[in-house]
């Protein structure tokens, strides 16, 4: 794929893709398909249980629910253009395409740093705090969190998405990457861009930052709280009902703070395509997983009231049809 330069205002870019792996294009859609279908179903499940089942109307499982319609929304952004690309010569997007894209998954995944901040939060009051804990994670309180989460999660971006947009672009369009994003964008510029890496450094870090550092200090209130139970049961306990959320957390920041928190332009090619792929596909992909197969109360609600009911009915149609022949 040739760099291509002039000396008008560039209005495509190229996505760089997979170029090592061409000859497996078809494997890597079908691969790339599976994870999607299964990210996108195994969230609605969770989003359609929760909804469902009255006695998982908590806060906890309204926070996992707003994950998963996150996780839902943030593999959309991405994954369905990767697929397509794997299916064409040219991996093209419009400029204000591209632009959008990056906004989008920044605008995502700043949400998403504070859902898991406040899903820590709510753990630190059900175990530090027990007495006290329903009296302040109200109904009103935690529908307030997630909506303040998702506000906070668009306002987020909206500063480096304007500069960018002011940026002046009129040579190199190729993106060494399977997707737009905010670093990339601003190493096409043909201008001095350290005070645009500097903006974009200094609001990933302070996002990433202050949310890892919260739950940092709620986690460690936690466990102090825990080593403190004299029953095994009761540690067990507890940590289980902590395990899967520092799971996910760890798998998240670690992935992008090793991609957004860095003062250069860039590391190598493939150091960011892998750590790219890392966020915006496998730990979606994680999530599912962890709080539908591992948690056992979404499990027997899934067994009883999605796989149950469907039998029933299915069965109910099949002898209605049998009386109508008859």
């Amino acid at each position: 794929m040739e760099r291509i330069f002039n000396s008008s205002r560039v209005n495509e870019i190229v996505l760089h893709g997979f170029p090592n792996l061409q000859h497996f294009y078809v494997i890597l859609f079908a691969l790339l398909l599976i994870i999607y279908l299964f990210i996108i179903s195994g969230n609605a499940i969770i989003l359609l249980v929760i909804c469902r089942v009255s006695a998982l109307h908590t806060p906890m499982y309204f926070f996992i629910a707003a994950l998963s319609c996150l996780e839902i929304c943030y593999t959309a952004v991405t994954i369905p253009k990767m697929l397509a690309d794997l299916l064409e010569d040219k991996k093209m997007i419009s400029f204000n395409g591209c632009l959008v894209q990056a906004y989008f998954l920044h605008a995502l995944g700043a949400a998403e740093c504070y859902i898991l901040t406040v899903m820590a939060y709510d753990r630190y009051l059900a175990i530090c705090k027990p007495l006290r804990y329903s009296s302040i994670m109200t109904t009103g309180l935690y529908v307030k969190l997630v909506a303040t989460c998702f506000i906070g999660g668009f306002l987020s971006p909206v500063i480096e998405t304007i500069l960018i947009s002011l940026l002046p672009f009129c040579g190199l369009n190729l993106i060494e990457n399977v997707f737009c994003d905010f670093p990339p964008l601003i190493s096409l510029a043909c201008t001095d861009t350290r005070l645009y890496i500097m903006v974009e450094f200094l609001i990933s870090s302070f996002i990433i930052l202050l949310t890892s550092a919260f739950i940092l200090f709620s986690y460690v209130r936690i466990i102090y709280i825990i080593l403190k139970v004299k029953s095994k049961d009761g540690r067990q306990k507890a940590f289980s009902t902590c395990g899967a959320h520092l799971i996910v957390v760890t798998m998240f920041f670690s992935s992008i703070g090793f991609m957004y928190i860095r003062i250069t332009k860039s590391y190598s090619v493939e150091y960011d395509r892998t750590v790219g792929l890392t966020f915006v596909v496998f730990t979606p992909l994680a999530n599912p997983i962890i709080y539908g197969l591992r948690n056992q109360e979404i499990k027997k609600c899934i067994y009883k009231y999605l796989l149950t009911e469907h039998f029933l009915c299915l069965f109910h149609n099949v002898c209605s049809r049998i009386v109508v022949k008859i």
